[in-house]
This record gives C-alpha cells, sequence and structure tokens, in this order.
C-alpha cells in the first residue's frame, strides 16, 4: 500500500475515525492490526517474517535481560543478530539475481501463484530489521529494559507510518508512547496533516515530475553528453531528497495524528557546509544508527587518527552496501567515507589546547564556498549512486564536460538532450525555488508551526494552492513508488 495510492488514503481516513472512536486501553492494538493490515496488502507472506522478527528479538531481549552472565548475554544478542544479518545479506547479493527472474516473470506472463519470487525482496525489511537489532543492542548494554508485553513491543516494530522506509525507531522514544492515552488534539492532527501535505508536494510535484528527465537520460546514458548530465545530476540530488524526505514528512505527520512523534529525519542537507555536517542532517535516523552501532562500537574517534580513518571507511562502505551490493553504492558510499577522511585531515583532532581550539573555530568559520563545493562534492557522489552501472557512472563523468569549449554548442545540447519546454523549465524551477526557501527557513524555525500562527486570510490561501498544485500537477496514472522501498 504506496502512500501515494488512493488505497491508502481511504485506509488512512478509516484507520484515524476508528482510532479516536475505540477506546483508550485498545488503540494500541487497533494500530498493530491496523500495522499488519498495512503491510500484507503488499503481500500476505510479508506479514509472516514481520512477525517472526517480533518474535525473536522480543524472546531474546528477555533472555538478554535475565542471563546470569556477560557470556550467555553475548549468546542471546548474537542469536538475535546473526540471522537477521545473514537474510539481508541474502537479500542484497541475491536481489540482482531475483529481480532478473522477476523480470522474467513479467515477460513471460508466468503464474507463479500463491507464492511468487516476489516475496524474497519484501519491502521495509531493512529498516525493521535495524529497528529489531538497535532495540536488541540496546537492551544488551543496559541502556533499556525488555518490554515484557509483547503486544506493544510488537507494535513497535510494526508501526504502519515508519515501517516501508523509516525514520528508524529507537525503543527508548517509542515505547513509552504506545502506552500512553493519546486524546483527540486538533492542533497536533492539524500539524500532523500540513506536514503530510507538504511531504505529497514534495514526492508528487517535485520528485517523480524530475524522475521523467532523469529517468530518460540516467537509463540511456550513450545516448547523452555534456551539460545535461550536469543538470540532470542536480536534479537527481533533488529527486532523491524531495521522494525521501517526502515519505519522512509523509510519516512523521501520518504518527502525528495518532498522537506519535516520530523522530525527524531530514534537516536541509543541502544548506551543509561540510560532508560531516551533511550526514547529520540527512536520513538522521540511519546515520545515527550506524554511528551507534557500527561506528563507535568499532572505536569511533576514540583512537588513532588511522584507525579513526579506517572506522569512517568500514561505516560508510557498509552504508554502501546497505543500499545494494552493485558497485556503484560501494563507491558512493567509499567516496563518502573518503570525503570524511579527508576532513578529519583538514579539522585535525589534537591535545594541544591552543591547536585544538583554533582548529575548532576554524570548524566553526562558515564560508560562503563551502557550501557551495559541498553540494557539488554530494553531486558527483549521487552520479554512482543513479548510474545503473559503474560503466555508466564512468561514461557519465567524462562526459560532463563535452564540447565545454563552445559554450553556445554546449547550451544547446543540453537544451535538446532534456526536451523540457519552457513552461516545464519554469514550473520545475519555482517548485526548487519554494523548496530552498522552505528549507532555508526551517534551518532557524519550525515552518508549519510559525505559519500556523499567521491569519486565515493569509494561511488558507497558501493551503489551497499547495493542494491545488499536488492535484493539477502531479503525474497522472499508477502510484510510483518511493526510492527507498527497494532498500
Amino acid at each position: 500500500m504506496l502512500f501515494n495510492s488512493i488505497t491508502f488514503g481511504i485506509f488512512i481516513i478509516a484507520v484515524f475515525i476508528l482510532y479516536y472512536l475505540v477506546p483508550n486501553k485498545y488503540r494500541w492494538s487497533f494500530l498493530l492490526l491496523a500495522s499488519y493490515v498495512f503491510y500484507m496488502n503488499l503481500h500476505i507472506g510479508y506479514g509472516i517474517l514481520l512477525f517472526a522478527t517480533t518474535v525473536l528479538t522480543y524472546t531474546l531481549a528477555l533472555k538478554i535481560e535475565k542471563a546470569d552472565s556477560a557470556q550467555q548475554k553475548k549468546y542471546c544478542l548474537l542469536s538475535g543478530i546473526l540471522p537477521l544479518v545473514l537474510i539481508l545479506l541474502i537479500y542484497k547479493l541475491g536481489s540482482p539475481v531475483i529481480n532478473q527472474l522477476n523480470s522474467l516473470i513479467d515477460t513471460r506472463r508466468l503464474s507463479m501463484q500463491p507464492i511468487t519470487l516476489r516475496i524474497l525482496l519484501p519491502a521495509g525489511i531493512s529498516f525493521y530489521f535495524f529497528q529489531s537489532m538497535g532495540y536488541l543492542i540496546d537492551v544488551y548494554r543496559g541502556k533499556i529494559s525488555a518490554e515484557k508485553h509483547f503486544g506493544y513491543y510488537a507494535l513497535f516494530v510494526s508501526f504502519f507510518p515508519q515501517l516501508l522506509a523509516g525514520p528508524i525507531g529507537r525503543a527508548d522514544s517509542l515505547l513509552p508512547q504506545y502506552k500512553k492515552e493519546h486524546p483527540f488534539q486538533y492542533d497536533k492532527v492539524t500539524y500532523g496533516l500540513k506536514l503530510m501535505a507538504w511531504g505529497y508536494f514534495k514526492k508528487l510535484v517535485i520528485a517523480d515530475v524530475f524522475a521523467q528527465t532523469v529517468d530518460r537520460l540516467y537509463n540511456n546514458v550513450h545516448s547523452y553528453v555534456g551539460l545535461a548530465f550536469i543538470v540532470v545530476t542536480i536534479m537527481f540530488a533533488i529527486e532523491i531528497y524531495c521522494d525521501f524526505s517526502g515519505y519522512s514528512d509523509i510519516a512523521i505527520g501520518c504518527a502525528k495524528l495518532f498522537g506519535i512523534d516520530l523522530m525527524a529525519n531530514f534537516k536541509s542537507p543541502y544548506f551543509s557546509f561540510s560532508i560531516k555536517e551533511f550526514w547529520s542532517r540527512w536520513h538522521i535516523s540511519l546515520s545515527t544508527w550506524f554511528r551507534d552501532y557500527v561506528y563507535i562500537p568499532l572505536g569511533g574517534n576514540r583512537v588513532s587518527k588511522w584507525r579513526h580513518c579506517l572506522n569512517l571507511m568500514i561505516t560508510f562502505l557498509v552504508s554502501g552496501f546497505w543500499h545494494g551490493s552493485s558497485m556503484t553504492y560501494l563507491m558512493w558510499g567509499g567516496l563518502h567515507g573518503l570525503l570524511q577522511i579527508i576532513e578529519t585531515f583538514l579539522y585535525p583532532r589534537t591535545k594541544d589546547v591552543k591547536t585544538a581550539n583554533r582548529s575548532e573555530r576554524f570548524q566553526k568559520r562558515r564560508h560562503w564556498w563551502q557550501l557551495p563545493l559541498t553540494f557539488i562534492l554530494l553531486c558527483f557522489t549521487w552520479i554512482f549512486f543513479r548510474a545503473n552501472t559503474l560503466s555508466d557512472a564512468v561514461w557519465v563523468i567524462s562526459r560532463l564536460f563535452w564540447d565545454a569549449s563552445r559554450p553556445l554548442n554546449y547550451l544547446q545540447t543540453a537544451v535538446v538532450c532534456l526536451e523540457l519546454s519552457p513552461i516545464a523549465a519554469i514550473g520545475m524551477t519555482l517548485s526548487v525555488v519554494l523548496l530552498g526557501v522552505y528549507d532555508y527557513a526551517a534551518l532557524k524555525c519550525d515552518v508549519i508551526a510559525t505559519f500556523s500562527k499567521q491569519k486565515c486570510f493569509v494561511r488558507w490561501p497558501v493551503y489551497i494552492l499547495l493542494l491545488a498544485t499536488i492535484a493539477l500537477f502531479a503525474p497522472k496514472g499508477v502510484a510510483t513508488e518511493f526510492i527507498y522501498f527497494q532498500f
């Protein structure tokens, strides 16, 4: 059930109404039921793996807490983590083969009922696996107590707004919320609806529209050269941001309808002055997960400089592999690791107080050129992320400045390749300007909360215009999947 489908619109209205009609003490169980209906709507078999994951991690967390020795605790932890990691490895390494088989099935129109090969690629598996593993590790570390109530824990793993693509929740934040009573709060519900509307605008009006041009060029790179690749790579940077942050906005807003607060997942990432700052603003729930459960256990930055660099590279290579086993994703992760390592030498750690203070001041001093430089570096790494193969990425990079010595031809070729009408180009530009204004304002305040305090004759025309834009300019036809569903 996609967030941008009519089915979900009907589903969320029905769940919202019934949720506040159900007595308080049964609302958690109603949300649990709704979450399984939501997930099994994609494929009934998905619910089996979700339930098995829940039972496994719930049981082992209790055993960890009751274990008499450190060795027993470690054994229980590994008994929970290793099966999940193994399934993820099979999923990541086997997905290219399975995708080919699925394509063959579609082409030949073969029937594989009642169970098809698609069940081997369950949507959202990485996200709820990571959430479950994080819970086990936190119990093992003594950071939280194991949840005794199976129902609350099952809801923690399966809560439908975040199930398919995050944000990856933490038990210490979410479990207490599921146990509280959540009376209808007008301000919270309307805030959630406004955040969802903004998320739909980013997904339908920006990401899906940009994707049409991006996909056409990147799926046939050998037919294009020059400035068109620069433009379309920038378009992809905007597309993936709007697609994924749009999903996160919808998920966070949807959770607020039921009184649940999910963690923020994006904080104006393209206004970052360094790669390190970018990762503190981009996909925050995943980046902090890798920080807490991969980077810090490796030693973090509390080791020698060279070991610190190795820890950074390992973490980002794991992040790249999490996105897929293709060399393009590994290159993307490796480049981010390399850029982070370069920054550690630009901003060195030292025990000398004067040098440390000077280095800290240098890091805090922001120069205007750092912002575009960081964005250029990010766009360069996005080439590998978007390219279908490593050879396609190399082709794109080698042709970025093809015929640039003749500026007029360079520009004319790009116009021909992009095939954008003046109206489409103006519409895209205006949508990106609006996105930039929103994200810049979000650096200083909660835009939705601040705007909600304006007079009704100021607010309502904007609301109507936003909804009308979504209805009129969003691509028509079958709902497109969110990019991060494939991860």
